[in-house]
């Protein structure tokens, strides 16, 4: 394999220079990852194009408003269209020794990943604060981006999910720049984190457990990944309660911490949340509309960048009181017969339980009917065998949608879901097994009342739901 081109780039010498390049295409650009990246590309003054082979909403509408040129491979003469171009993004979808990679390594022309790319054309001149963590990167995100905005600030941002009438991406105005920065790796020819290529300044860590399975083979991989980056920021904000993340502490480093002794929740009524804040300036209580400790605690590590940043608990307080979350975030979709249907991307077992459990505080007294999809390699795996059965145990009953094809988890096999149903069933948890829609659509009808929730939980189409007549008519 001849990688001449993208050690050039790699180095980051090269691109660094933004001036050496003008024109960028995207390899794959309709990835939630990479859409976004080129979208923040051209509002930083860039002429961006893109490919590729499949193109759905969401990302397929943002491509569509946002004046980028987006060709099909299968219509286009993409090797002409390219020469075009200075610099090839490359989607982390493309294979090694796939048919794209050749035809990239061969293009002549240099090549690097979307978070390389970003990085050191918009990132290195921006004070960034990178959000990292097993869970809630994407809606901690969005919270720090939020406030920030309500405090005047201008910030930019880049967040890996679907926000209400806002781009996936912008440069903004203002010196801050709020990046979901995860650990997995950024393309075939750089398999090390997302976040080690994004001029990190201040360094948010929500969570940290074993994930991402068919990458990583331990937790200890995934440190290893965070001890990279951790000589390069400046300071680090981080969740005490991890064991895992304490272990990653150094002296020489500003830590702030922060933990559920430190932010208690004092009360839950009429939709909004009240807690208790320990901080550098002494202790506060704020009022917010976020359900969930582990939504008030993401909020919390966005809470401290702010004081660090000069601004007062007033101030603060002003601007989270009525937070958005992103879509596929405990999302009502609708109702049925009086029942809301919910949307949330949980697949980890942590963010199950998390989950039910900040749905029983919005809807006290209400029967949760759960339905799980384990979409992801490590949830189709059977690493989290027993831990699946022990998050599911809040609901009144569980749905679990059955993996259609095998764990590319590293040692693992596949998730028992027949064992699942059994331990949950002896957990007094009436529990289903469907492989199809209609047998999904069928549950959720029979099990919606206005005594009952419905809470759908999937990182992936959840056999076409989403998309499916019933959900129009909610």
């Amino acid at each position: 394999m001849n990688l001449e081109n993208y050690k050039d780039i790699n180095a980051l010498s090269a691109l660094k220079e933004s001036n050496k390049f003008k024109k960028v295409f995207f390899y794959r650009i309709c990835g939630t990852g990479m859409g976004a990246a080129a979208c923040l590309l051209k509002e930083a003054g860039f002429e961006v194009a893109g490919a590729d082979r499949m193109f759905y909403p969401p990302m397929s509408t943002y491509l569509d408003n946002s004046g980028i040129d987006v060709y099909k491979f299968e219509e286009h003469n993409i090797e002409e269209i390219i020469k075009d171009y200075d610099l090839i993004v490359v989607g982390n979808v493309v294979a090694r020794n796939s048919d794209d990679a050749k035809f990239i390594e061969e293009s002549g022309l240099p090549f690097c990943s979307f978070p390389a790319a970003i990085g050191a054309l918009v990132l290195k001149d921006k004070t960034v604060v990178g959000i990292s963590g097993t869970h809630g990167k994407t809606t901690t995100t969005y919270f720090g981006v939020q406030l920030f905005e309500k405090l005047g600030m201008e910030p930019g941002y880049l967040i890996g999910g679907v926000m209400d009438e806002r781009p996936p991406a912008r440069v903004g105005k203002g010196d801050y720049f709020f990046i979901e920065s995860d650990e997995y790796d950024s393309a075939y020819f750089e398999k090390f984190s997302k976040f080690r290529s994004y001029y990190i300044n201040k360094l948010i860590i929500t969570s940290l457990e074993f994930d991402h399975a068919d990458i990583f083979e331990s937790i200890e991989d995934i440190k290893n990944e965070f001890k990279a980056i951790l000589p390069c920021v400046d300071e680090v904000i981080a969740c005490s309660e991890w064991q895992s993340i304490n272990e990653l502490k150094v002296t020489d480093k500003s830590w702030s911490e922060y933990d559920r002794e430190n932010v208690k929740i004092i009360n839950v009524e009429n939709g909004l949340t009240s807690f208790s804040m320990k901080c550098s300036v002494g202790e506060h209580e704020f009022k917010t509309n976020l359900m969930g400790h582990h939504n008030i605690l993401n909020l919390a590590s966005v809470i401290i960048v702010a004081l660090k940043a000069g601004k007062s608990p007033e101030e603060i307080q002003d601007g989270i009181l009525n937070l958005k979350m992103v879509q596929r975030r405990q999302e009502v979709k609708g109702k049925f017969n009086s029942s809301p249907i919910i949307d949330d991307f949980a697949h980890h077992p942590t963010a199950v339980q998390e989950t039910l459990h900040a749905i029983s505080l919005k809807y006290p007294g209400k029967k949760i009917h759960a339905y799980l999809e384990p979409g992801s390699a490590t949830a189709r795996s059977d690493l989290f065998q027993e831990r699946f059965a022990d998050s599911l145990k809040g609901a009144e009953s569980a749905t679990i949608i059955k993996p259609s094809r095998p764990t590319t988890a590293k040692g693992q096999g596949d998730l028992d879901v027949d064992k699942l149903k059994s331990d949950l069933e002896k957990s007094g948890i009436r529990t289903n097994v469907v492989t199809e829609l209609e047998p999904l659509i069928t549950l959720i009808k029979e099990n919606s009342s206005e005594q009952s929730v419905q809470l759908v939980m999937s990182n992936s189409s959840c056999l076409g739901l989403w998309s499916s007549e019933f959900v129009k008519i909610l």
